[in-house]
């Protein structure tokens, strides 16, 4: 048993290296694509995210992508910023303690892959007919 006294959570700079550290393992013909979102960790999604998805609890909200997906961008298209995909640090760690059978590293991979498929062009339902992560 870990003696969690004295631990402390991951802070988001500790999240991010997970998230960094998931990207560094996607198969070639996806990483490219993955370098150019940036990866940001937040405690909590902000209201007029929550607001926008319909979304009452933050803790629901784990990770998010906010971006062009590459099927859909164009060259006539003036981005206002990079592509980027959001983890919401206090869901996370939410989550990750609720569930108690998952190390967190592989959670926070699960999110940033999830995020990333958005940024391939997958809905929310191509990705569950793959990936039944919640089961």
């Amino acid at each position: 048993m870990t003696d969690w006294d004295g631990m402390k959570a991951p802070d988001a700079a500790g999240l991010e290296a997970m998230a960094r550290a998931a990207l560094a393992t996607l198969p070639a013909e996806f990483a490219g694509h993955a370098q150019d979102v940036a990866i940001r960790v937040a405690e909590f999604a902000p209201e007029d995210i929550l607001d926008e998805l319909q979304i009452d609890d933050p803790f629901e909200l784990t990770g998010l992508y906010d971006g062009i997906p590459v099927t859909q961008k164009s060259v006539t298209d003036q981005p206002s910023g990079p592509d980027i995909v959001w983890l919401f640090r206090r869901p996370l760690l939410d989550e990750w303690a609720s569930r108690g059978d998952v190390p967190l590293g592989e959670l926070i991979g699960h999110v940033v892959t999830h995020e990333l498929a958005h940024h391939f062009g997958w809905s929310d339902e191509d990705i569950a007919r793959i990936d039944r992560w919640w089961e």
